[in-house]
């Protein structure tokens, strides 16, 4: 079984060090454009390549991991919106239960039904702990998990759910606004809760810019993940790579 991934990211965080993720989602990528992506990737210093999404409606999943770890040696980590997005090709799963909602089936109940598979997949499995924080707009992964988000003012709500999630053994907190969140997560948030726990933190969701992801950094983002802002114009995939990695030598 693959190791190292969760370890990297724990030295990573004990270092100072920030990561930046790009997100693939696989039903928008074609072969010329994984290619084009990993290239750009490589070339801005990317940490890791996430794939997957809260609704996978095409079955080329394998295919675009392969791909992937072809053109590039870039760690491929697995973000799945069920059981059935599951690619023995790719480095490591995070291992997704969504604390911050009341569903038994996104809790515990799809994992059971998973858990064979991933046990048989070989992957690396990261148990993580995945808030949803509401980013001003319904999101695909709130209809889908059918739970409220944690409100985006909610600072004791978000922390004290998030020290739950560590208490409980997780090895991750991702903290996700949704795909085109129209409001990211506030710094204030980030900040507080990165203040109460001692594991890697994630953090996604509608951060467009260079700067909103070197300020989610400071406040204590160990990982940035950035899907649709990249989408819709690649080349920010170096601006906001550059401007993670640097948030890591001005961090307190």
């Amino acid at each position: 079984m693959q190791r190292g991934i969760h370890s990297a990211l724990t030295e990573r965080k004990a270092n100072g060090r920030k990561s930046f993720a790009i997100l693939v989602d696989p039903d928008k990528v074609d072969a010329p454009g994984v290619e084009s992506l990993c290239a750009m990737a490589v070339d801005a210093g990317a940490d890791y390549i996430l794939v997957g999404g809260s609704l996978v409606v095409t079955n080329h999943l394998d295919d675009v991991v392969i791909r992937i770890r072809k053109a590039c040696n870039i760690p491929v980590i697995l973000f799945p919106g069920s059981p059935s997005q599951l690619s023995r090709y790719a480095n490591a799963l995070l291992y997704l239960s969504l604390i911050s909602g009341r569903n038994p089936e996104l809790l515990i109940g799809q994992h059971v039904i998973s858990a064979p598979a991933v046990r048989q997949s070989g992957l690396e499995i990261i148990s993580t702990g995945y808030m949803v924080v509401d980013g001003g707009a319904p999101t695909t992964v709130s209809y889908i998990s059918n739970a409220n988000p944690i409100p985006a003012d909610k600072l004791e709500i978000a922390v004290c759910t998030a020290m739950a999630g560590e208490m409980l053994g997780m090895k991750t907190l991702y903290m996700d606004a949704g795909s085109g969140a129209r409001r990211p997560i506030r710094e204030d948030m980030i900040a507080a809760v990165a203040s109460h726990v001692s594991i890697p933190l994630i953090v996604g969701g509608g951060i467009t810019t260079p700067d909103k992801a070197h300020r989610n950094c400071q406040a204590g983002a160990d990982i940035v993940v950035v899907g649709n802002a990249i989408e819709k114009d690649p080349t920010l995939i170096r601006e906001i790579c550059a401007a993670v990695h640097e948030a890591a030598a001005t961090v307190d």
